[in-house]
């Protein structure tokens, strides 16, 4: 039993519980302290993230010699081809499904927020891209110039890294999900805006699940490894998903599930060290596919038609792009594709409302998809460096 309170799913489902019942339950000067308490704890943590980026993705290159330009192509190749292959396929079925449903929009408005008390701004040393872009450029350079002390540097700061998640960021995690579920439940989103587009909600996690399913399996076979040991290594990074909105912030969970499933001789331990933190912030399938899905829902009810094959085959190969900029943001792949949704699909005001608000309401469930589906990408990496016969370096990251 002690076992089970100390574990981190069962701390996330207890904090996810009781923020939604504190919600649903709290007056406003309750709310302000509750919101007070989310923007700290989202400032700590958003902060930290450049900081994981370049503390696990830099050393792990370096350590893969000559191979890091290989492997580091190849991942960049597959998750944008798994991206837009999820876009193409959420836009199939949008085009087969959505005439057949009675959808009518009728969203209610929310209740307001209460300001917080008082903002403590903890700006990031860079942004999220900005950390992703100069991890890859260090690590490949050292490795070209073979700079030995900037190597043995790198490695000390991933150490450094490392005790910052175990000693603050998890610790943290179940009090920000906690907190962002109260302030959903207190201005109405669970309760009064579900019931509206539950259906719809519903058949992207359906696509969710169903395109996962696709990964692990071409995983897989390509592999010629049982993909179903690396999806069972993966609850505690679905559900630190789900209360996060963010692959970024979910990165420290989600490295111990493969680190797990590396245990266990299904993933190489390099390829998990090196494939999960580049995967969490360029691999958005799930986020992509619903945004993809619930861009066709939004036309047909607002203006009556939806984009035309053309324009939304453009938007999904766009979308891919645009989406590498998102992660560590909750709602970053469509706040980051805003420009697509307007300046390619031609929504109006009206329309870019109505899609934050019913992204937002699956967000969760997105991240979870795109967090679970990176450990079907690093299965691909394990068998490319097994195929190519690729030495395994030591990038362990015990968490």
């Amino acid at each position: 039993m002690k076992k089970l309170f100390q574990s981190l799913p069962f701390r996330l489902i207890l904090a996810l519980a009781i923020g939604i019942v504190l919600g649903l339950a709290a007056n406003e000067v309750v709310m302000q302290i509750v919101m007070t308490v989310q923007r700290i704890l989202s400032q700590v943590i958003m902060f930290a993230i450049p900081l994981v980026i370049l503390g696990f993705i830099t050393p792990s290159i370096t350590k893969l010699g000559n191979s890091a330009s290989k492997i580091l192509g190849v991942a960049l190749v597959i998750a944008y081809v798994s991206t837009i292959c999820a876009a193409f396929i959420s836009m199939l079925a949008g085009y087969n499904i959505i005439p057949h449903l009675n959808i009518v929009s009728n969203v209610a408005e929310n209740r307001e927020l209460p300001k917080v008390i008082f903002e403590l701004m903890i700006p990031q040393i860079m942004p999220v891209m900005s950390a992703l872009v100069l991890a890859l450029f260090i690590g490949l350079a050292a490795v070209w110039t073979k700079a030995k002390f900037t190597i043995a540097l790198l490695d000390e700061f991933q150490k450094i890294v490392v005790a910052v998640v175990t000693m603050v960021i998890i610790p943290l995690l179940p009090f920000f999900i906690g907190c962002t579920f109260c302030g959903l439940a207190y201005e109405g989103t669970i309760t009064r805006q579900l019931p509206v587009f539950l259906m719809v909600i519903l058949i992207v996690m359906v696509g969710h699940y169903l395109w996962l399913t696709v990964l692990y399996t071409v995983a897989g076979i390509y592999s010629g490894r049982n993909s179903l040991k690396v999806l069972k290594c993966y609850g505690p990074a679905y559900l630190t998903a789900v209360g996060t909105m963010s692959s970024a912030a979910t990165l420290p969970v989600a490295l111990s599930c493969a680190n797990k499933a590396a245990d266990e001789g299904t993933l190489r331990r390099d390829m998990a060290a090196f494939g999960i933190p580049l995967f969490a912030n360029i691999h958005l399938c799930g986020s992509v596919l619903t945004e993809t899905f619930f861009v066709m829902v939004v036309s047909k009810i607002l203006y009556g038609v939806f984009p035309v094959p053309g324009t939304m085959i453009l938007f999904c190969l766009l979308l891919g792009i645009f989406a590498i900029a998102a992660p560590g943001v909750p709602g970053g792949t469509v706040m980051a594709s805003l420009g697509l949704i307007i300046s390619v699909l031609g929504f109006d005001a009206n329309g870019t409302a109505l899609m934050l608000t019913i992204f937002a309401l699956q967000d969760s469930f997105g991240t979870a998809c795109n967090v679970t589906g990176d450990g079907a990408l690093t299965l691909i990496l394990t068998g490319f460096a097994e195929k190519h016969h690729l030495q395994e370096q030591n990038l362990a990251v015990e968490l």
